[in-house]
Formats: C-alpha cells, sequence, structure tokens
C-alpha cells in the first residue's frame, strides 16, 4: 500500500500564532491564563494547553476580575469586548488576522449604511462574532438556497464578507447567486478568502486522483477540516475524518491500493505522523510518499504586549 502526504497540511499561520500567544502568555505571566472558547478547534491542542494552566471559558465573566483573557483565534463580537472591559480584564487579542481583516470590512459596510450578506456557517463561533460587529445589518447565508430566500431593504446598496475558513471553491456558486440576484452587490476579492484554506483544499483535489481513500486528520467542530473531506469525496475519493490515529477502522483499507492523509489547519504534525506510523502498522511495507513540500510563506506578526 502507498501512503500520500498532502502538502501544505496542518496548522496555518493563524493557529500557529494564536497557539504561540497562549504559551507566551503561560510563560510571561504564569498559570492561570483565561482563554474566551477554544484556542482553536482541535481537542489535543486544547488539552495540552489546559494541563500548563490554560483555562477555556465562553463569557468574560467567567474570570476573575482583573485576570488575563485570551480571544481565540476565531475573533469576537464588540460584546464581548465590552464585557471584558467591564470585568476589568487584561485581554490579549490572539484573533487570526485574516478574521480581523473580515471585522474591518464588516464595520466598513455598515457606516455606508448598507446591508452586509455574511456567506458562513450558522453557529460557528467566528461567524458568530463577525455578526456581532453590525447585527442589525448581517444577512446569513449557507447556501444559494438561502440566497433565494433572502430579503433585503434596498438591493443597490449591498456588501458581502465570507467566513475565512471557507475557500473560494466553497464561495464560488453563492457568489455567483448573489450576483445575479443582486447585480450592483459588493463582493470581496479572493484575497480576502483564507489563503490556508484554498490552499488545502488544492492539495487535497491532488491527493484525491491518486488515493482511493484519504484521511482528513482534524477535529469534527473544525470547519475547514469538514470542507476537506468534501472536497475528497467530490473528487471521487472515499474520505473520513480522524481525529487521531486510534479512530481508524482497519476495515477502510481493505482493497485499498493508497491512501491519502491530511490535516485541517488547527491539526498538530504529531497526529499526523501518528497516523501515519498507525497505516504502517496495519500495512506492513507501506510506502510514505510526500508531495513536494510547499512554504505558504506566511508569518502573522505577535500582539505587541507578547513581542
Amino acid at each position: 500500500m502507498q501512503i500520500l502526504l498532502a502538502n501544505p497540511r496542518g496548522f496555518c499561520a493563524g493557529v500557529d500564532r494564536a497557539i504561540e500567544i497562549v504559551e507566551l502568555a503561560l510563560a510571561r505571566y504564569g498559570p492561570p491564563i483565561y482563554v474566551r472558547h477554544e484556542i482553536v478547534h482541535n481537542r489535543h491542542v486544547v488539552e495540552d494547553l489546559r494541563a500548563r494552566g490554560a483555562v477555556f471559558i465562553e463569557d468574560p465573566e467567567e474570570a476573575p476580575e482583573g485576570s488575563l483573557l485570551i480571544f481565540s483565534a476565531h475573533g469576537v463580537s464588540p460584546e464581548i469586548r465590552e464585557r471584558a472591559r467591564a470585568q476589568e480584564l487584561r485581554v490579549i487579542d490572539a484573533t487570526c488576522p485574516l478574521v480581523t481583516k473580515v471585522h474591518r470590512e464588516t464595520l466598513r459596510i455598515a457606516k455606508r449604511e448598507d446591508e452586509i450578506v455574511l456567506v458562513g456557517h450558522a453557529g460557528h463561533v467566528e461567524v458568530e462574532g463577525t455578526m456581532g460587529h453590525a447585527p442589525a445589518r448581517v444577512h446569513l447565508v449557507e447556501n444559494v438556497e438561502d440566497v433565494a430566500r433572502l430579503q433585503v431593504r434596498d438591493p443597490e446598496r449591498l456588501g458581502c464578507v465570507t467566513q475565512t475558513t471557507l475557500s473560494v471553491d466553497d464561495t464560488r456558486d453563492i457568489r455567483a447567486a448573489l450576483q445575479r440576484r443582486f447585480p450592483k452587490i459588493t463582493l470581496p476579492r479572493k484575497d480576502d478568502i483564507c489563503y490556508a484554506t484554498q490552499n488545502r483544499q488544492n492539495a487535497v483535489k491532488q491527493l484525491a486522483e491518486r488515493a482511493q481513500l484519504v484521511l482528513v486528520v482534524g477535529a469534527p467542530t473544525s470547519s475547514n477540516s469538514q470542507r476537506l473531506v468534501e472536497v475528497a469525496e467530490r473528487c471521487g475519493s472515499r474520505a473520513q475524518l480522524v481525529e487521531e490515529a486510534s479512530q481508524v477502522d482497519p476495515t477502510w483499507l481493505q482493497g485499498i491500493e493508497c491512501v491519502g492523509i491530511t490535516a485541517g489547519a488547527s491539526a498538530p504534525e504529531a497526529l499526523v505522523d501518528g497516523v501515519v506510523e498507525h497505516l504502517k502498522a496495519l500495512a506492513e511495507g507501506a510506502e510514505l510518499v510526500e508531495f513536494a513540500p510547499v512554504d505558504e510563506g506566511m508569518v502573522f506578526q505577535l500582539p505587541s504586549e507578547l513581542r
């Protein structure tokens, strides 16, 4: 059996930065450090940081007055920031800069007094944070059907933003439907889409051309990991989402000559290594082949408090 490793895979620059922020804060200020929501959507990362003194909460009021609170990579609404101020919390912001870019664009559209169409998944913490920047003006659409049902006050005064963990592929049909129905809508530029999400999906497309089974290492709560599964399936390969090696079912490998492995943007490389070793144990003599490594060349600066 051949094992193919996708490149790029795993941590993106925003996730790397968010985790480093928590680690540096723990080292500099000592535990406990409070983190609003899971810093990234990966159980192993969260459990490791929790063991080192990070306390994950949903409401700022859960942190003692005056303590240190870190906002997760997914971003927060202005309401959450205000509640943290009311609690007199010291705040370090680990919001991914690409999410911050979407928040700023949302505010710019709102200041023009236009309505905003947000393309994203209902209930996702990033979407909730973005909607919170202009709650009276944002319409959430998840698919083309939502576009058909959308009711707005003025079709000629519309802007659009997207959840960052979507890709150009994810949003193509929705963007086209919005433009057909609302010709004057201002759509986001392609570079507003998360580079890491698109790159990982492109790599999976190549993987699925050769692999009969694609294993995506990631959490069920990870939007970008779920999309990788869907991309592989659309390309004709079977796909399974696993959090760790123990979840790989040996029966999946029956009749499989080539299996591909990738990882969501919040999955540590150690988990990928574990899946590879598990497959080698299940298929004696398995050959490991890695696609030519891709250097995404993206690094986000740390907050000033931790430089």
